[in-house]
């Protein structure tokens, strides 16, 4: 695959990874867990999106030897 096409279908999938990761932590923050409640899986929510946002860093960015 081509490095413009890997970079940019890269970043797609990641933004709507964190996106959408980030959407179901806000709404279990905001609902019915209340803050508190939602508070751990917003932590861990923060976590996978470092993650991924590092995956796609490593696998698309940086150059390999």
């Amino acid at each position: 695959m081509s490095y413009g096409i890997k970079l940019i279908m890269g970043l797609i999938g990641t933004a709507l990874l964190c996106i959408f990761v980030g959407g179901l932590a806000q709404s279990i923050s905001s609902g019915f867990a209340g803050f508190w409640g939602g508070f751990p899986f917003m932590v861990i929510a923060i976590i996978v999106c470092g993650m991924a946002v590092y995956d796609y860093f490593d696998e698309c960015i940086r150059k390999k030897k």
